[in-house]
């Protein structure tokens, strides 16, 4: 806060900062808490002889947003895994991801850094099928690298470390940069997994099928059940409804700080100016009981005895408004005689 009782520069550009920041964490839970919502609202279907009878009465043979588990089947071909024996799937997902320390000019350490330097998705289409297997009716899956919550099984991993020599020490040294290797991985989503699919049902030639909804709805493909996925979305929304409300807690703190500063100096100048006119209007009076006119104080006297000069300087408050004497017949606590400020010390004062 600036003397003139205006917000400094800092705390405008926090009040500032704060304030956006908190505005795109609500932006970011509100789109949270509307997914959640709409997973709430969605249509719980069960795959089963009925399935096609039901889409085939609703409005357009489709359910804009259901909820469906199903086992996962091939529809002609699978996957086979490429490291293990005997695993087929439906997608799969190879990567290679290089991991190498990286030197922090700043905190002068080494730090762990991993980036992804190739990855490939394979797919074949599928369908999702019910776990009795007297029941016929089949989903089909479509565009599923587009849904939410696809976490793939890890079937295969492995490292292969960075063979180091002299030279090449030297170098990465150098550079700030040391190689320390490349991370395989292998995913996949294998036959025969339970996965809860959210999404747009519809019927099509006599095809069920699920696929990403509209409106601006998630698309949703999870190993995990209804209530697993239910409540890992409510939990993402309870953590940016945190970060949100804290951020705002921190701009309220910033404004109610400002707001306080300028209310104190405000409420300081106005006891000032009522402490300054009650000295006036006692040294008028003081006047009055000695019949001294006004023009006959001299400009330089002390307000309290109005005969000495003034030779005291009062900090921290700066005035100069008394002799040595009176200053020292003031009682304790000593006070400045126009502003009843504290006097903390006195600085002489020569006239030349």
């Amino acid at each position: 806060m600036e003397s003139n009782g205006r917000p400094s520069t800092a705390q405008i550009i926090l009040l500032a900062t704060s304030s956006a920041v908190t505005a795109v964490l609500y932006s970011v839970y509100q789109k949270k808490a509307a997914t959640v919502n709409s997973l709430k609202e969605a249509k719980k279907i069960s795959i089963d002889q009925d399935l096609r009878s039901i889409l085939s009465k609703a409005p357009g043979k489709c359910v804009p947003y259901a909820v469906i588990e199903g086992v996962v089947r091939s529809v002609k071909e699978t996957l086979n895994s490429q490291f293990v024996d005997n695993t087929k799937g439906v997608i799969e997902r190879l990567t290679l991801r290089e991991k190498k320390m990286v030197w922090n000019r700043t905190t002068h350490l080494w730090n762990d850094r991993e980036t992804i330097i190739h990855q490939r998705t394979n797919t074949v289409p599928f369908d999702l099928c019910s776990h009795d297997d007297s029941v016929t009716v089949s989903v089909r899956v479509v565009r599923p690298l587009e849904a939410s919550e696809l976490n793939l099984e890890t079937t295969y991993e492995t490292f292969h470390p960075t063979m180091q020599s002299l030279s090449n020490m030297i170098s990465h040294f150098i550079s700030g940069e040391r190689p320390k290797g490349i991370r395989e991985t292998e995913e996949m989503l294998r036959l025969g997994e339970c996965v809860t699919g959210v999404g747009e049902l519809v019927l099509e030639n006599n095809l069920v099928k699920l696929q990403p909804p509209k409106q601006g709805l998630r698309y949703f493909l999870s190993r995990q059940d209804y209530a697993s996925l239910l409540g890992k979305q409510e939990s993402g929304a309870r953590f940016w409804r945190l970060l949100a409300g804290l951020c705002g807690l921190a701009a309220c703190v910033t404004l109610y700080y400002i707001l306080w500063r300028q209310w104190t100096l405000r409420r300081k100048r106005r006891q000032e100016r009522s402490a300054l006119e009650e000295f006036k209007e006692e040294q008028r009076r003081r006047m009055r009981e000695l019949e001294m006119d006004e023009s006959a104080v001299p400009a330089g006297a002390c307000s309290v005895c109005l005969s000495a000069q003034r030779t005291c300087v009062f900090l921290e408050c700066g005035h100069v408004c008394t002799c040595e004497p009176c200053y020292l017949a003031l009682p304790l606590p000593k006070k400045c005689p126009i502003c009843r400020a504290l006097i903390d010390r006195v600085v002489p004062l020569y006239n030349s």
